[in-house]
């Protein structure tokens, strides 16, 4: 027996159907990564543009513990990042710009976690059940090739046979392209909900900063000292 002959019937033997269960374990599992996120993204909703609006005006007034506080009552990513800012103020702007990009790198994790997957599970998807197909067309003609020219001729028994193990077999790419498409379109608008997230860190982190080197500009040297 040469290698594709025993490639053959082991293509045979195992049939089609683990494809199917592996796509359907894995569009449970990926049902389960969007709900999870859809719910931490949606316990990190806050009116960014508004809390943006407060910190300035507290900062205006020199108020640090004022926009901590505004900061601790926001439960958004923005508020984490700059929070460590304001929390490493005394250590003047470089402290706190290092501060604040190490807690953006911590959040971006938090965000970013599980969603790869999506991703991936979007573009493997369409060939797990391609390879499903590939192997019920396969398994069809093996079963047309085992049947004598006679029995196939008897009242059209192989080729109906055969059409219909086809139809079963394209199934799996159907099933995969079902598990694929939601994969893909949420992976993408997490991405853009993740890139907004940061964009709006990156704005908050320059108010942080431009108080800092706007009170430090103000200081006088000995004072500084």
């Amino acid at each position: 027996m040469n290698l594709v002959q025993w490639l053959l019937r082991l293509m045979v033997g195992f049939g089609a159907e683990w494809v199917m269960w592996l796509l359907v374990g894995l569009s449970v599992v990926s049902v389960a990564i969007m709900l999870e996120r859809s719910w931490f993204f949606l316990t990190l909703r806050d009116d960014i543009g508004k809390l943006a609006t407060e910190l300035r005006a507290a900062l205006r007034e020199t108020d640090l513990e004022g926009a901590r506080r505004r900061l601790e009552r926001s439960s958004s990513a923005e508020a984490v990042v700059a929070l460590a800012g304001l929390a490493a103020a005394d250590g003047g702007p470089r402290a706190a710009e290092e501060a604040m990009r190490g807690a953006a790198s911590l959040q971006r994790l938090k965000l970013e976690r599980r969603v790869a997957f999506l991703g991936t599970l979007g573009n493997i998807a369409p060939f797990i059940g391609l390879f499903g197909t590939v192997i019920g067309i396969v398994a069809a003609f093996e079963a047309l090739g085992t049947q004598s020219t006679a029995a196939a001729t008897a009242a059209g028994g192989a080729p109906t046979q055969v059409m219909s193990a086809i139809a079963e077999a394209l199934v799996a790419t159907a099933v995969g392209l079902g598990v694929a498409i939601p994969a893909v379109v949420t992976y993408n608008y997490f991405q853009r909900h993740i890139r907004a997230i940061l964009a709006n860190t990156d704005a908050l982190c320059r108010v942080v900063l431009s108080h800092l080197l706007a009170r430090d500009a103000d200081t006088p040297p000995e004072e500084a000292a």
